[in-house]
């Protein structure tokens, strides 16, 4: 059996090893505040495209949320900041916002489990993991996610033409996010396991280098890394996410901030601008990718291509996408990567479904 790079042997180990990474991923976060209260008029994007995205919003319990702070997590591959900036939105949040820059997922959910983070948007794997080891969220969006947001790259000149013929490559991705569970069912299909080839643990930027430099064999990453390594560095996808991975992706909010009714008010409030934010970028690719690169530092052609692999709109939390968030947990312990069986129907929440209405 190969060993997993960065990664402990264990089950168990590897949640540990999530959570001790914890303190890391809240001393690293770039936060910044973006302060805005009531519900006055916004300033668009630039050009004023998203000016008439939404008129503002308010809480459906009445419940006040101008005295709430609201940490929110972020990351470059939902970019909801940039994404609320471009569709005049940012400033029509009737509450106070700490944004907290993430790598992925995984350390946001860390940092949410130690209260660091309220809300914030993630991949289908990283609410897994943090059920897995016990920490105290809970879904309460969902998206219905672009297939081709997602992907298995190899570098360029790279003679692996197949998934196949990856058999005891190296193989980067980052640990428990949702290219872990694409990269997951991508192997199975092909009639490999994780134990067929040497999985190395790294964060995207490290992932970008390690495949460009030909120190591994491939990357399992999602957008816009994925445009990134295309268009800037030659690299080529051997699948996309079409038939492979999870087709969604959430928000996820801690249990303390849910039982505070002015926070989970807040959170209402700010799902609901998220999911308008959505349908405005869906038929404004273009003003989109514009605010995504300055907030990436990405250049524009690999940002309008990524826009248009990753767009996504909100949808309802279904039976169909417990079920299937409940499929990405049971394959993970089948593959022995997390200890036991997680009921994942603990860790939904569906009371802020009506928030996803684009009125």
């Amino acid at each position: 059996m190969t060993r997993k790079i960065l990664a402990a042997r264990s089950p168990a180990g590897r949640l540990a090893l999530l959570a001790a990474s914890c303190a890391v991923a809240l001393g690293v976060a770039a936060c910044s505040s973006a302060a805005s209260s009531g519900t006055s008029g916004a300033s668009g994007t630039p050009g004023g495209s998203g000016a008439s995205a939404a008129s503002g919003t308010s809480s459906a319990d009445q419940t006040s949320v101008s005295g709430v702070t609201l940490h929110i997590g972020d990351q470059a591959g939902t970019g909801a900041q940039a994404l609320l900036t471009a569709a005049g939105l940012i400033n029509r949040l009737p509450f106070k916002v700490a944004w907290s820059d993430f790598t992925s997922g995984p350390p946001m959910l860390q940092a949410m489990g130690a209260g660091a983070v309220d809300v914030g948007g993630v991949g289908n794997a990283p609410p897994v993991f943090a059920a897995a080891g016990g920490s105290k969220i809970a879904i309460v969006g969902a998206f219905q996610a672009n297939p081709l947001g997602s992907a298995l790259l190899v570098p360029k000149g790279s003679p692996i033409t197949s998934v196949a013929q990856l058999r005891g490559k190296r193989i980067a991705v980052a640990q428990g996010s949702s290219a872990d569970y694409h990269l997951l069912t991508v192997l199975r299909t092909a009639g490999l396991s994780v134990h067929d080839v040497t999985l190395v643990y790294v964060q995207p930027a490290a992932g970008l280098a390690a495949v460009t430099s030909g120190h591994v064999d491939a990357w399992d990453i999602w957008s816009p890394f994925i445009e990134q390594a295309e268009l800037v560095d030659g690299a080529k996808p051997l699948v996309s996410g079409a038939g492979y991975g999870s087709p969604y992706s959430f928000e996820v909010a801690s249990r303390a901030a849910l039982a505070d009714p002015a926070r989970a008010a807040a959170i209402r409030d700010y799902l609901k601008l998220v999911a308008q934010a959505h349908v405005w970028a869906s038929t404004h690719i273009s003003a989109w990718a514009a605010v995504w690169a300055k907030a990436s530092g990405l250049p524009g052609d690999v940002m309008l291509r990524a826009a248009t692999d990753s767009a996504a709109l909100a949808v309802p939390i279904t039976p169909a996408i417990i079920a299937s968030e409940q499929s990405v947990s049971d394959a993970f312990t089948a593959a022995g990567l997390i200890p036991a069986h997680v009921d994942f129907s603990r860790f939904i929440v569906t009371s802020f479904n009506g928030a996803v209405s684009p009125s």
